[in-house]
């Protein structure tokens, strides 16, 4: 069977050759004799395997040498609870300053307030979250222990283009839908985190990239498990990692180091993005909802405005080989989903597709 253009929000597509060289090795990693899904962790082989992933996402990144890279579990939602455990005492003021751009910034407000005096600086929920809040930065705590945003909001389809002076107080960003996929200035982050199924591997790690400041605050109820410090201290392995999804996330690095890194990919995302937007802005029956300053370029959301419609063509566009295209349940409508693995074809093949759906049903 052919594979499929695959626009799910994530777990998301993966670069054919990263799949390749991975089904290249299931079997027999290098002269191993064994699978790396079966390799311990605190082998020789596999250490290498670790390193290099941290040593390729390094330079991917220009990530400096005072901050640590982590390869944990739980989810980017795990960070929302990880975040304040360790954070609130990095001053010791107990308060957090928040934008609230989406879901997942809004469920991490909720379980931060478990454990922070929260301020929700600025919001977009009252527009539904079409457009990153405009804030006022005279609303920002200068003894706020961390501030924190979320990069890029996957269900809406929204981006920051600019990042929020938050002076001596750490910016503390969520760049799960993002990561890779445009420049960043780490050293204007304390703290950088993101699942990796998006644009990184399978969905099981997660990457943290925390300033050495900012390790050993922990709160008195954090758990061994949540403490940064611990896995810095252990080199991610204070348990058994999620050693398969590392591996294949240091293929998928090797993969971008040898097609430009970041500055390339940052270069086809634009053009994939404009080349859909552009569509969206022409057609008379699909439209996206976003302010166009603050468009997303790895999630594109669309509506008709009618429910039946979408309906007809995210069935229709399954059965034309692009899937995964229905918007979040939380709103509907129809969203593509185009991190760096997909090409440049695939958009052009599905605009082909809704321009063929539209003059049959506009």
């Amino acid at each position: 069977m052919d594979r499929v253009y695959n626009f799910s929000a994530g777990p998301s597509m993966l670069p054919l050759p990263v799949l390749e060289k991975a089904q290249s090795e299931l079997v027999c990693y290098g002269s191993s004799g064994m699978s790396v899904m079966e390799m311990s962790h605190r082998s020789t082989m596999y250490e290498e395997i670790i390193a290099k992933a941290e040593a390729d996402l390094r330079k991917l990144m220009n990530i400096p040498e005072n901050y640590k890279v982590l390869f944990l579990q739980g989810g980017a939602s795990m960070q929302f609870a990880q975040v304040p455990l360790n954070l609130l005492s990095a001053y010791k003021t107990g308060k957090a300053d928040y934008i609230n751009s989406g879901n997942f910034a809004n469920l991490a407000i909720k379980e931060a307030k478990r454990y922070a005096d929260v301020k929700e600086v600025a919001s977009s929920k009252d527009v539904t979250y079409t457009q990153i809040p405009d804030w006022d930065e005279k609303e920002f705590r200068e003894d706020a222990d961390y501030f924190y945003i979320c990069g890029n909001n996957t269900i809406y389809g929204t981006r920051y283009t600019k990042l929020p002076e938050t002076g001596k107080v750490p910016l503390v960003a969520d760049l799960s839908s993002c990561i890779l996929s445009q420049e960043y200035d780490v050293s204007k982050f304390g703290i950088i985190f993101a699942g990796a199924q998006k644009n990184v591997g399978p969905a099981g790690v997660t990457i943290v990239i925390i300033r050495d400041d900012l390790l050993g605050h922990s709160l008195d109820i954090c758990p061994v498990m949540l403490d940064y410090q611990t896995m810095a201290e252990k080199g991610s392995m204070y348990n058994t990692p999620p050693t398969y999804g590392i591996y294949m996330a240091g293929l998928t690095f090797d993969y971008l180091l040898a097609n430009g890194g970041v500055p390339a990919m940052y270069e086809k995302n634009v053009y994939k993005a404009k080349l859909l937007y552009d569509y969206l802005d022409e057609s008379k029956l699909f439209s996206n909802p976003v302010r166009h300053c603050d468009r997303s370029l790895m999630n594109v959301t669309f509506v008709t405005g009618d429910a039946d419609k979408d309906s007809a063509f995210c069935k229709a566009a399954t059965a034309a080989g692009f899937v995964n295209l229905k918007g979040h349940r939380s709103v509907g409508g129809m969203r593509a989903s185009i991190y760096n693995a997909m090409p440049v074809e695939g958009i052009e093949k599905l605009i082909a597709f809704m321009k063929d759906f539209e003059a049959k049903n506009a």
